[in-house]
């Protein structure tokens, strides 16, 4: 079985001009969209406009994921959060159906703290009770990836922990392409679950690759 570490210096190399260049000019073009987006969750949900968590990249590297938000911020008569259900609001809904959440994202991988495709990167509290989280620390995180463009939220915690594997262990500049490519389709056409590929991907990672545990995206 082919490995991250096994791979050639030179496919890393060419993943990463590819990153770099993808990412500069989405910066560019999609600059009107993000400043509509802004606009968006500044009026529907006011300030601050992003979401900012610690999330572990390559070689278990810190780094701080930027999206927007989503929700907003509301809490009970003791000063509880309430629910998730309960802020979230109907543009917070249209920008994680469209992912238009996660434009801040291109920085990100313009900094070389992730990749335009990848496992999803993780908090540190999750990754350290994570099965298989040393082979994932192998890869930069992804901006999107093959769980993303496989049933992403129909799937099981275990099922996207075998993906993400799965990917580590067979990616290819192609495979890369098929990702970006199946991830605007999604987008348009919503998710579905490639029950083929979970398949394949859960026979690889054996019977407990998840831990029960909650993966945040």
């Amino acid at each position: 079985m082919v490995t991250a570490a096994g791979r050639s210096k030179r496919h890393w190399l060419l993943k990463r001009l590819l990153d770099v260049f993808i990412a500069a000019v989405a910066i560019v073009v999609l600059s009107p969209l993000v400043l509509i987006v802004a606009v968006l969750v500044a009026v529907t949900m006011g300030l601050p406009l992003m979401f900012s968590q610690r999330r572990l990249g390559l070689s278990a590297e810190e780094f701080t994921l930027h999206k927007f938000r989503t929700m907003r911020e509301a809490s009970d008569e003791e000063g509880r959060p309430l629910p998730d259900e309960q802020r979230m609001t109907t543009a917070g809904i249209a920008l994680r159906r469209t992912r238009l959440d996660e434009l801040p994202g291109f920085l990100s991988v313009l900094a070389g703290h992730m990749s335009l495709v990848g496992p999803r990167p993780l908090p540190a509290y999750i990754v350290e009770h994570l099965p298989g989280a040393e082979e994932r620390t192998l890869v930069r995180p992804g901006f999107t990836g093959l769980a993303q463009v496989s049933g992403n939220t129909r799937l099981t915690n275990r099922e996207k922990i075998a993906l993400d594997l799965y990917y580590i262990r067979h990616s290819t500049m192609l495979m890369d392409l098929q990702i970006l490519l199946k991830t605007a389709v999604t987008v348009i056409a919503g998710e579905e679950r490639d029950e083929a590929l979970i398949a394949a991907a859960l026979g690889e990672a054996g019977p407990d690759s998840s831990g029960g545990l909650n993966p945040a995206t």
